[in-house]
This record gives C-alpha cells, structure tokens and sequence, in this order.
C-alpha cells in the first residue's frame, strides 16, 4: 500500500504544463507549514512556480533558466522548490493552515501571469515575487538579490513618440485615457527588447495609442505628479509601488486606480493582451487576466485568426 501511494504521488506531483520541472523540485504534500518548517531547518526557504499548461514563458524558464548549471546549482541550494497549477484541483494547506485548491491559492495570491515565483521566508510570509518570465541574467540577478537593484538616475533611454511629454502630470480627469506607467533602466535587455520588437507591432500601437503612456527611470530624481496629484520623485514613487526591476509597467484605469502590472519579460501578444485587459474595462466583470487571456486565444481561433503566443 505504500508502494502505491508512493507511486501516486510521484505522477501527481508535477502536473504544470506540458514540460516536466527539473529533478531538483521537491515533492510535497502541499501542506506548507510543514514544507517552510522543513527549509528552515535545512537553511532554505520555499519557492512556489505556478505555471500552466501551453505557457511559453514557463517552458522557457523551465528549458533555458533551470538548465543554466549555476542557476540549477543556487536554487538547489536556496530553496525548496514546489510546483503549483494555477488551474489545479490538488489541496494546497497555505502557511497558516487554511486548505483550498491550487487554482484557490492562485487566486488568493493574485496571480495573473505564468511563471509566478513566490518565495517564503523562514516564518511563511512572502518575502519576494517573481511575476512573470526573466532571461537567465536577469533570474540570476533577481535571486542572487531578493531586495532588486536600482538603475543609475542618469540612465538615457529610449524614447517614442507616444509617451507623454516631461515634465509629467499623470492626474486623471473626467474624459482622460487609461494610463500606463513604464519604468525603465539602461542597459536592460528587456527594455531593449520591448522597444525592438513590441513598440513596433501594430497590435500593441494599436492599444497604446488608448493610453496616455508615460515613461520613467527607474530610480530617476525627476519630479512628477502622480495620480492621486503629490509631487514626487520617480525614485521615490517607484518605491512606493514597489517596482523593483525594469522594465516594469503599471496600468492604472481613467480613475487612476492601479488594474494590473507587466514586471517581466513579454512579448508581443501577451503585452497587447495586458493592455486590453485594462483599456476595454473586461477587468471589471473577469478578475483573471488569465481567464481573459484564454477566452481572447479562443475567439481568434474560432474566427481563423494565427495566434503566436512568442513571435
């Protein structure tokens, strides 16, 4: 009997997408107070992947990241790593004992991209979150520090013509456009990329063009109104949202309520989809940007349309 619910455990353990995790993954009942007890004794601290069937970015992760030796090396060593299904049926016990579905805990934890990485610290807490795909420099750098790094205040970026001119008075009015918040950094090879590569899609310029968009250093001294109207440093108010790392962009609806963020690498139909997520109001009635992500693939498919979730 033994024997088999060892092998039980051992097929139901890792279902997150088509590609397997690495060998290094831990497998785990699910009860997590036992799970961060058990780090902490071992000098580790628990890191939850949630990722989904179909996700490129977690193949990526799982097939480019994990299988740099350094990376693999450091998170054996760090952490104790649990993989979690965001649509998932198995009981999850969360760090104060509370039981609900893997799709629950997903849920209550606001997870809205695939990969997420959620790490706990010795006592449970979230200490740290990964929303979204990193390339392997970048991983490496946000692991090896869990506080992120700030860019130099001189850092010269890119520009377009659609972000807003400086100096930026981000209050919205009665009338105004949604608003999109880039923080960016130099060099950053995801910002690089963004401007490459997105900013030169029709179906992103396409939804840009209803935003106001404003673009911000990372760490930068210059002075800004926000949207509640106080002045402020881009420094500061980066702090004050938490952004850690660039490029990171923060949408906020007409009211100047934050509705969603990109903290990571993204491509093209994904950053679309983020931006239509907010500009066409469907955060109101589907809390998921996932669910509205799936249901916008569907309905392209079913009118003939390509979806190429990477290129």
């Amino acid at each position: 009997m033994r024997g088999v619910l060892l092998a039980c455990l051992l097929f139901t353990c890792f279902p997150v997408g088509s590609q397997e995790v690495p060998s290094w993954f831990t497998e785990s009942l699910l009860h997590l107070p036992d799970d961060v007890a058990e780090a902490a004794r071992e000098g580790k601290r628990v890191m939850l992947y949630f990722g989904q069937d179909g996700c490129p970015y977690c193949k990526r992760l799982v097939e480019v990241d994990w299988r740099e030796p350094r990376i693999a090396d450091k998170m054996r060593r760090r952490f104790v790593s649990l993989a979690i299904n965001i649509w998932g049926d198995r009981e999850v016990a969360w760090t104060d004992g509370r039981a609900m579905t893997e799709k629950q805990l997903a849920a209550m934890l606001k997870v809205q991209f695939t990969p997420t990485l959620i790490f706990l610290d010795e006592k449970g807490a979230v200490a740290r979150r990964i929303n979204g795909y990193y390339p392997p420099r970048e991983f490496e750098a946000a692991i090896d520090d869990l506080s992120g790094r700030q860019a130099p205040s001189d850092a010269r970026l890119q520009s377009q013509e659609f972000f807003m001119k400086k100096p930026l008075d981000l209050r919205r009015k009665p009338g105004d456009k949604p608003l999109a918040v880039l923080f960016e950094t130099s060099p950053c090879e995801g910002c690089d990329d963004l401007h490459r590569v997105a900013f030169k899609r029709k179906e992103v310029l396409a939804q840009l063009a209803r935003f106001d968009v404003a673009q911000l250093v990372l760490g930068g001294n210059a002075v800004l109104v926000d949207p509640a109207g106080k002045k402020i440093t881009e420094a500061r108010w980066a702090r004050q949202l938490k952004v850690a790392r660039a490029p990171t962009m923060v949408l906020f609806d007409n009211s100047g309520r934050e509705v969603l963020r990109t903290e990571a690498y993204l491509r093209p139909f994904h950053l679309a989809g983020s931006l239509e997520y907010v500009s066409s109001g469907a955060y109101r009635s589907e809390p998921s940007f996932q669910r509205f992500l799936q249901a916008k693939t569907e309905a392209m498919r079913h009118r003939g349309e390509k979806v190429d979730l990477w290129n």
